[in-house]
């Protein structure tokens, strides 16, 4: 996705039922990342899930639900500490540091204790919400969103296979995601010749301003080195001119510079490397007029950016101008409030491999064809977790470009997995052209619910959205597990039916699909061969062109195809997860991650606070105004026998009798009474819950509470309503 201008997706493009978040609940580690060995990045470190480690606190999650804090989190479960309680880590190799992908309240700070085998270190691990809860209010569709971080510590010791490392609480409530344990080498020593920045003055306290020191080294070391010693550095405005030169740090633990812009320059001669240390900035927003990247612009031909640990910027890298033949590998990029990288136009022989990247807020990888096309370049065996906005990797036009063994898991949002797309956002642009590579990529719980078009994004989708798309695109050995919608989506998201043609699927493995493999929505056509599919959600192909009547999408059956046969026959009504098939889960709560809404609601608490998963959030009605109510669409029409009801489950919520009335709709038009009002005692002595049986018989859709008296505020309040069919 651009960072000048966002995906204004059309909310016309089709007239459909919101499939259901949960309808099938994505089995969140049937496949995960390490399982697939042959995609992805070669890490320095392992990873650990929270919800996989020891706990006193509570996991939350699995949950797609846009805006929920599970929903961003890897394997879309976590952890929940409050003060005191402690997730443990068993150690999976040796390792003397860990980086901690965790979450706090907005507005709060702290810290949490670190332990190793019982023994409290004297180290702790700093937490914060500065860096999370970005608002893109620009952006249509958008929610608050970013609400992880990263934190990082040396543990000053070495840890053995099996050993337990763990952390607790201090103060304040702290969700734990992941834990990345890693073996780091010693500081390395500087290079012969060169010249270090603290000769020319620079500060490795990070209380000076070593700018200009930066800038007298790389003026000195013109067709040398510029070593950048163990030490904090702190640059109070960007670098430019640089050229022939090379930027070394002792490593990416040890060389740390802090500034939210490095490199800002329009155009270099090129042969600039840079290489082995961090960059840590203090981009709280995103702010899409300011460079605050760690390159803006060029480092001209023949560069290279490698080891790099880059962290609380806008973007990494946002690359326009020449930059022939660079090559980026080897990096790390967290917690980025826009896009991890993106290539801008005029990118010729880019090589973009072997990187981490966790936590954007837009696109992870990006090649934008703007003002000329990116030609024969490549996004190789990169590992991209939990973009939280946008896609995994995205390719907005360019001529032969390739997408090659890169594993992506858990977008969220606005996004798909991988995007072959003709959005221009701006021109003059490039579209598709040559041959679009697509080869070796693992998608994993890719794909998400778009609120444009009030329907999904497959985890892989080639989008002819401004265009139609006429390139070869060739999509190879791919495998989908866990897509909480449909594997591969032909679309055209402006809503103007341009076709996507020329395209070939070939040795496909698809698992555990949400709803369909393939989901058709514009005319065109792929032929498909060896793609096999199981545990289908709804039915193998959705094939209904937008707008109604403008072509139709041709499938060719190349051979060897199993387990997606069947045609979702009503191109009225979009197909939810599970559908097609028995409920793999009768005892699931029908509501959950579903659209709410209401008659009012006070300041945050809104209607969606009832779905989300969280006894702790809640809705809360307009005050001191009854009648109040609140409405749930289930999706489909559901024979529901049983509400449960909830409060916090915090003693602050004292007792209290809530009066109310259930309503049921099948066309969220005419209701009728499923139960007459009466009073519900909700007391946390027994949880604060109440199970409301329905009577036998009743099908509805749409769920409607309507509270008329709350004996313990002036107004509606429930923090989960769970619907069930037994």
């Amino acid at each position: 996705m651009s960072e000048l201008l966002v995906v204004a997706l059309s909310a016309g493009l089709l007239t459909a039922t919101t499939p259901t978040a949960h309808a099938t609940t994505p089995t969140a580690h049937a496949t995960t990342p390490a399982a697939h060995a042959a995609a992805g990045a070669g890490l320095p470190f392992t990873s650990v899930e929270a919800e996989s480690a020891t706990t006193t606190g509570s996991r939350i999650g699995p949950d797609y639900t846009q805006g929920t804090l599970a929903s961003e989190a890897s394997g879309r479960q976590a952890v929940r500490i409050a003060s005191g309680q402690r997730v443990e880590f068993t150690v999976p190799s040796a390792a003397n540091a860990v980086n901690v992908a965790y979450s706090v309240l907005d507005g709060q700070s702290g810290t949490l204790d670190v332990y190793v085998n019982g023994t409290k270190l004297a180290k702790t691990l700093t937490v914060t919400s500065k860096y999370s809860y970005i608002d893109t209010g620009w952006i249509p569709g958008a929610k608050t969103h970013h609400f992880f971080d990263n934190a990082r510590l040396l543990l000053g010791q070495n840890v053995q296979a099996g050993d337990k490392v763990a952390f607790q609480s201090t103060g304040i409530q702290v969700t734990v995601d992941v834990a990345d344990f890693e073996q780091v080498a010693a500081a390395a020593a500087q290079p012969a010749g060169s010249i270090s920045v603290t000769s020319k003055g620079a500060d490795p306290s990070g209380n000076g301003d070593s700018t200009q020191a930066f800038r007298d080294a790389i003026a000195a070391a013109q067709g040398g080195a510029v070593w950048i010693p163990p030490g904090d550095y702190r640059l109070t405005s960007s670098l430019s001119g640089v050229q022939n030169v090379t930027l070394q740090g002792a490593g990416s633990w040890y060389s740390v510079v802090h500034t939210s812009r490095f490199i800002d320059q329009a155009g270099s001669s090129g042969g600039v490397h840079i290489r082995d240390f961090a960059v840590f900035g203090e981009v709280t927003e995103r702010v899409d007029s300011s460079p605050d990247n760690f390159v803006n612009g060029s480092l001209g031909p023949n560069s290279s950016v490698s080891g790099m640990w880059l962290q609380h910027l806008k973007v990494g890298l946002w690359l326009t101008g020449d930059n022939d033949n660079l090559v980026v590998e080897n990096n790390r990029i967290l917690d980025t409030t826009a896009d991890g990288l993106n290539l801008n136009g005029n990118a010729r022989g880019v090589r973009v491999r072997n990187n981490f990247l966790r936590n954007q807020g837009d696109d992870s990888l990006a090649m934008w064809s703007l003002y000329a096309p990116d030609t024969d370049s490549s996004f190789e065996n990169n590992t991209i977790s939990q973009p939280n906005l946008a896609n995994g990797i995205a390719i907005y036009g360019g001529t032969d470009i390739a997408v090659r063994n890169n594993l992506i898991s858990d977008t969220n949002a606005l996004g798909s997995g991988i995007a072959i797309s003709n959005q221009k956002f701006l021109d003059p642009f490039s579209p598709l052209a040559g041959t679009i590579t697509v080869a070796g990529n693992t998608l994993v719980r890719a794909g998400a619910m778009n609120p444009n078009w009030n329907h999904p994004m497959g985890a892989l989708r080639v989008d002819s959205y401004d265009s139609a798309i006429n390139a070869t695109v060739n999509i190879t050995d791919t495998i989908i597990t866990d897509s909480p919608y449909s594997a591969f989506e032909f679309v055209s998201g402006g809503g103007h039916g341009y076709p996507t043609g020329n395209v070939t699927v070939t040795g496909a493995t698809v698992r555990n699909t949400g709803t369909v493999v393939v989901q058709a929505e514009t005319q065109g056509a792929a032929t498909f061969r060896d793609v096999t599919g199981t545990s289908v959600g709804a039915a193998g192909v959705y094939n209904c062109p937008y707008p109604t009547g403008s072509g139709s999408f041709t499938l060719t059956d190349g051979g060897g195809n199993s387990g997606w046969s069947s045609t979702w026959s009503d191109c009225s009504t979009w197909p939810q997860p599970g559908q097609g098939n028995p409920d793999p889960d009768p005892t699931r709560n029908l509501a959950k991650g579903h659209p709410a809404t209401a008659t009012g609601s006070q300041d945050v608490y809104t209607p969606g606070n009832a779905v989300d998963g969280d006894a702790n959030s809640y809705w809360e009605s307009a005050n001191n105004v009854f009648p109040q109510s609140w409405t749930v669409d289930l999706g489909s029409t559901q024979a529901v026998r049983r509400l449960v009801l909830k409060l916090p489950p915090s003693a602050a919520w004292g007792a209290r009798t809530q009066t109310l009335s259930v309503l049921g709709s099948t066309d969220g038009s005419t209701y009728s009474t499923v139960v007459a009002s009466q009073g519900y005692r909700f007391d946390p002595a027994t949880g604060n819950t109440v199970t409301v049986t329905l009577p036998a018989g009743t099908s509805l859709r749409h769920v409607r509470l309507s509270v008329t008296a709350n004996t313990g505020w002036p107004a509606g309040q429930f923090s989960e309503v769970e619907a069930y069919l037994s």
